[in-house]
């Protein structure tokens, strides 16, 4: 049997090679991604970001147990950032969830984001495709926690959870931070610490002018994941959530924006590789610093004569 007919028939380790060859790059990765594509759009994708050391994973491994005990087969993805000096990554989220990795209903991988600032792995969006193609109900992405720049995961996921402790700080700072107008759930976690109970207030304001012109919820739940204080509470708002994406008032637009998604996605990716292969390839980069270096030029007329001046033939 070849890896695709393992894959359809359920092999985990066909998942895993089919996963390792689209984050590799490899010759017949659009042809993989090609002919899965039609089996997607079945699964739901529950993207869990937030600053570091708010628990996220923690509570992606308590919320992975609730939907297997559920009876739902779950794909999880923990980005973890890569090291800018040896190009590593500790892939720490797998061994936080190792409880989980002798259960065959879980499938669990850890991603590097390989220099992508947007707190996701480049191949992100297109390996959550892959879980859902193999038939895993519930896809679990859990971000770098990067910050202000980690809003990719509202694009690729169906819903976002954004993820804040007590200490995230005040309105203002939240405000900043950019995870405000991502979030479909806000889940304050570690909320037996001081000042939870102000934090979720503070969100609450910042929300109601949102809530007014959307008429949506926006909830805002507290918990304690290692203590699995407010996680139903969790879980009744995320399947409260799907059930609306899925309804026929928000099903067209919101599929119109995944596909708009995946195509901006996969041009920009394409785009890039053939910039850094044909366009601006090392050596002829290294031509034009020295150029530039010597007088000889600026990176503006540069970037004319090979971004117009290429779209003109």
């Amino acid at each position: 049997m070849s890896t695709l007919e393992k894959f359809y028939a359920g092999d985990a380790i066909a998942l895993a090679k089919i996963i390792t060859h689209i984050e590799n790059r490899g010759p017949q990765t659009d042809q993989i991604l090609a002919e899965l594509y039609p089996r997607t759009g079945k699964a739901s994708s529950v993207g869990v970001t937030g600053p570091p050391g708010a628990g996220k994973s923690t509570l992606v491994d308590k919320l992975c147990a609730m939907l297997t005990d559920s009876g739902k087969t779950v794909g999880v993805i923990a980005v973890d950032p890569t090291s800018p000096f040896t190009g590593g990554a500790l892939l720490g989220d797998r061994i936080r969830m190792q409880d989980l990795t002798a259960n065959k209903n879980v499938f669990i991988r850890s991603m590097a984001t390989r220099g992508s600032m947007g707190g996701l792995a480049v191949s992100t969006s297109e390996v959550i495709k892959v879980m859902d193609a193999f038939g895993k109900d519930i896809i679990l992405v859990e971000t770098v926690g990067v910050g202000q720049v980690e809003l990719d995961v509202a694009e690729a996921c169906d819903i976002t959870i954004v993820v804040l402790v007590p200490e995230s700080g005040d309105s203002v700072q939240a405000l900043k931070a950019g995870l405000m107008e991502i979030a479909d759930i806000f889940c304050v976690n570690k909320a037996d610490r001081e000042g939870s109970g102000r934090i979720v207030s503070e969100i609450n304001m910042i929300m109601d002018v949102k809530r007014e012109k959307s008429g949506r919820e926006f909830p805002i739940v507290a918990t304690e994941a290692v203590n699995n204080v407010g996680l139903d509470q969790l879980m009744e708002k995320i399947n409260m959530e799907i059930e609306r994406i899925k309804s026929d008032e928000f099903f067209m637009k919101h599929r119109r924006r995944k596909i708009r998604y995946d195509i901006m996605k996969t041009v920009e990716h394409r785009l890039k590789n053939r910039l850094r292969k044909d366009i601006l390839s090392e050596e002829r980069l290294s031509g034009y610093i020295e150029d530039i270096f010597n007088g000889r030029g600026n990176p503006y007329d540069l970037a004319r004569r090979l971004i117009d001046d290429k779209s003109e033939e």
